[in-house]
């Protein structure tokens, strides 16, 4: 049974460990094999000396830990941003609509227009803004350069291709936008730049047209009007989102720092985990009996304890690399990834909702996702 939108808005992107696990495959692979090589130097090649001291691997550690807590909070911080201005969009459609619905009567009009004319001016209204809508999630889904995370690795491509699916990659803004939109609006918009931009000077320039026509007075008239700088100062939020990255100088030496550190692991633990094993011989040799198959084994395991550094070393790895790498997957809220801001749901939750307000037909069904991954 398929989830309602709305709770999925808020329950989804529940990230279960066998997801986690596979998202990250090639990175334990590669781990376990960086934590391997100096086990077999220490261990096997008798390079006893090739160890580093544990005291200022655990202050790079430290460090680390602290620069991989910035860049998360940093990030977090954008997503949650993003969030609370799409949020605005939500609120702020609903009033213009209400408005466009209450506002819009024949009490000052000039000529009074039937009820099926003023109908039809509150639904060019209410359309040209889910056109609006659908340009504006059109230009946040729009690739920028430092946005590769979802394509440009391997990993992150497959679970993609997987376990959901970017509707503004599948269809063109053209073809989304052209149903809510007259041949001439559409002509307009897709002449300039801005698509968004341009059809809030429609819908400013039809406002005016509105108030000589007496359809709205000057009071209605400067409540829409705000309620259209509203609109694109919260699309100049989102567009200041979507056009300045996460700095670079942090997110690159970030990656170098997590990567010393990794490299580095492998080389601390052995040491603590070859003591041990000595420290398990010296427990065995106090012992009367050294020829039962027991001891022997334990006595072999001891003499190689330090391989059991290995697992650990690249779950550390592991650990430090993947909160690193959340941090990355989540520094661009409207890349289309499982985790970003779900501007097209809310797209389509918001038209549903502001046609019904105006009593329209053929409103469009809810987005069904996969996966619980909502988009």
């Amino acid at each position: 049974m398929t989830k309602p939108t709305s709770q999925l808005m808020y329950t989804r992107r529940i990230f279960p460990i066998k997801g986690v696990l596979k998202w990250t495959r090639r990175h334990i692979i590669l781990f376990l094999f960086i934590s391997t090589i100096p086990v077999v130097l220490f261990d096997v090649l008798g390079l006893k000396w090739l160890h580093v001291p544990w005291l200022p691997l655990g202050v790079l550690g430290t460090a680390v830990a602290f620069v991989i807590g910035f860049k998360n909070n940093a990030s977090y911080d954008r997503l949650w941003e993003a969030r609370k201005i799409w949020g605005g969009i939500v609120n702020t459609s609903r009033s213009w609509t209400i408005m466009v619905k209450d506002f819009i009567t024949n009490d000052h009009a000039k000529v009074n227009r039937s009820e099926a004319e003023l109908q039809t001016i509150k639904k060019e209204l209410v359309h040209r803004h889910v056109a609006w809508l659908t340009a504006l999630r059109y230009q946040m889904r729009k690739e920028k350069p430092w946005e590769m995370h979802l394509k440009s690795k391997k990993s992150n491509r497959e679970f993609r291709a997987a376990h959901f699916r970017v509707c503004e990659d599948e269809e063109p803004m053209e073809t989304s936008i052209k149903p809510y939109l007259s041949d001439s609006d559409f002509k307009e918009i897709f002449a300039k730049g801005n698509r968004a931009s341009q059809l809030l000077g429609i819908q400013s320039r039809r406002l005016k047209e509105l108030m000589k026509a007496g359809l709205i007075e000057d009071f209605r008239h400067m409540e829409l009007a705000n309620i259209l700088v509203e609109l694109y100062t919260l699309q100049g939020k989102s567009e200041r989102i979507k056009n300045f990255p996460y700095p670079r100088q942090f997110a690159t030496l970030n990656y170098i720092f997590v990567w010393i550190f990794i490299l580095l692991l492998p080389f601390g633990i052995m040491e603590g985990f070859e003591v041990i094993g000595k420290q398990i011989i010296t427990d065995l040799s106090k012992h009367a009996v050294h020829t039962s198959l027991t001891h022997r084994i334990q006595e072999f395991i001891a003499h190689h304890f330090v391989w059991f550094s290995i697992p650990f070393s690249a779950l550390i790895a592991w650990v430090f690399h993947t909160m690193e790498a959340i941090g990355e997957n989540t520094e661009n809220p409207f890349e289309g990834g499982p985790n970003d801001v779900p501007i097209t749901d809310m797209s389509r939750g918001i038209e549903i909702d502001i046609r019904q307000l105006i009593d329209d037909t053929d409103i469009p069904e809810p987005y069904v996702w996969t996966n619980d991954i909502v988009m």
